[in-house]
């Protein structure tokens, strides 16, 4: 592994931990964003599918913490299970099996995203996430 593909790596465990543990605490108010800001960049964007509770375009650090927000009203927990990183440059998919658990309802969803992703200079610049199964995200949270 070249110390580009070692370092994409780093970046990307340091931001599945911190993204899950804000997630986890409840978001704003119950959690520092501080550890998931230090993994994006300043113009990174992120583009959630139709069809989700939080689809849209969601820019910037800021922009990002409000999606990462709305997320912790909504989970309660996400756990990565199974996840592999394919790193090509700058140019990084990563195949993610995760349950979630559904903060207001109680229920459990066990599915897969897939996430391409660009980084430049260390940092997360772009995202978009892939959903197996977007219907079932808005049962269980229904």
């Amino acid at each position: 592994m070249s110390a580009h593909q070692d370092s994409t790596t780093e970046l990307l465990e340091r931001f599945y931990d911190a993204e899950a543990h804000y997630v986890a605490a409840g978001g704003p108010g119950r959690a520092a964003f501080d550890s998931i800001a230090r993994c994006l960049d300043p113009d990174v964007i992120l583009h959630q599918a139709p069809g989700l509770p939080y689809s849209g375009v969601w820019q910037g650090p800021e922009g990002i913490e409000r999606f990462m927000a709305v997320m912790g009203e909504m989970w309660e927990r996400m756990e990565f299970l199974e996840q592999r990183r394919f790193v090509n440059g700058q140019q990084v998919v990563i195949t993610n099996r995760v349950r979630l658990t559904a903060r207001r309802t109680g229920r459990e969803l066990d599915t897969r995203i897939v996430q391409e992703m660009t980084v430049r200079d260390g940092r997360i610049r772009e995202i978009r996430p892939y959903y197996w199964d977007p219907a079932a995200v808005r049962a269980v949270l229904a």
